[in-house]
């Protein structure tokens, strides 16, 4: 079984960056779409940011031009650059499979954002 582990949380200010990474355990890692999924209080997880197999990436309009996602195949290794953080990205960070959810998820990593 896949297991996920994210890290690279913190409590940061307002305009302020973090560099989030996931790394999978499992040699299935390179053919699967990715995403980066936040979890908030009293709001659903939602799907913030996304990278196929092969490199193309997608972003909800809440992060676009904030966010950054990239992968490295070699290292079972997806990252999430954010940048200009706002006080309404404080949540929980996971990431899993895109478009079909497969793995167990991961304990994530909180984001804080101070304003």
């Amino acid at each position: 079984q896949v297991q996920l582990v994210e890290s690279g949380g913190g409590l940061v200010q307002a305009g302020g960056s973090l560099r989030l990474s996931c790394a999978a355990s499992g040699s299935t890692f390179s053919i699967n779409g990715m995403g980066w999924y936040r979890s908030a209080p009293g709001k659903k997880r939602e799907l913030v940011a996304r990278i196929s197999s092969g490199g193309s990436t997608n972003y909800a309009d809440s992060v676009k031009g904030r966010f950054t996602i990239s992968r490295d195949n070699a290292k079972n290794t997806v990252y999430l650059q954010m940048n200009s953080l706002k006080p309404e990205d404080t949540a929980v960070y996971y990431c899993n499979t895109f478009p079909v959810i497969k793995f167990n998820w991961g304990q994530g990593t909180q984001v804080t954002v101070s304003s």
